[in-house]
């Protein structure tokens, strides 16, 4: 689900007013009803930290994957610049920290953060719709939101296939940036599910600080 970032997500912007958050959330909430798994993004972030950790949800949308990962005890907090996505994730939870912020500008005091997190998830397409040339200091944001030993999670499109967009990012652009960042490649799969990635047009991406 990509969320949506007004300032610096150019290309979501483009797309945005085709769509709104309850447009959105009504989608998965079918997908739920038709016997569906809507809840991959939470379930293989859970099986990398423990309980009680710290999770980032950057680009948090509707609140799908973080509303879940605080149902299994994690302690989450959201981030969206999409007004529409997060009035859907307040009405859905409205005991959760949801923030309007741009990623290219966070900090954890911002909301409330001293020590940092413990992962920060980016599900979605989050990354392929940032404006071109914003990668990098997004990257290096989040990667400065992370204690030491945290991890990154990115899973998007890379091809026309799995992209609202023209495809743009590459892997190896995305690793570039995260090393700039200070973060060094874990382990890559093809899906939330941790199939094994094959060279495939999506992938999710787990990276260390």
């Amino acid at each position: 689900m990509p969320a949506s970032y007004s300032c610096l997500m150019s290309r979501w912007s483009d797309l945005a007013g085709k769509a709104s958050g309850e447009d959105y959330a009504a989608r998965f909430a079918d997908l739920a009803r038709s016997g569906k798994n809507v809840h991959g993004e939470a379930g293989f972030c859970a099986a990398l930290v423990p309980t009680g950790a710290r999770v980032l949800d950057a680009g948090c949308g509707t609140g799908r994957v973080m509303i879940r990962l605080a149902e299994l005890g994690y302690e989450c907090v959201g981030v969206d610049l999409d007004a529409s996505m997060l009035a859907v994730a307040r009405k859905q939870a409205p005991g959760l920290p949801w923030f309007q912020l741009d990623l290219a500008e966070f900090e954890p005091a911002l909301v409330g953060v001293a020590e940092g997190f413990d992962l920060v998830v980016a599900a979605g397409n989050i990354f392929p719709l940032l404006a071109p040339g914003t990668e990098a200091a997004v990257t290096e944001r989040l990667s400065a939101a992370l204690r030491p030993g945290g991890l990154l999670v990115a899973g998007f499109g890379l091809d026309e296939a799995h992209l609202p967009v023209p495809p743009g990012l590459t892997l190896s652009d995305y690793d570039d940036f995260c090393a700039g960042a200070g973060l060094t490649l874990v382990d890559r799969f093809a899906t939330w599910d941790a199939d094994p990635y094959d060279d495939g047009g999506y992938a999710v991406s787990v990276h260390r600080r």
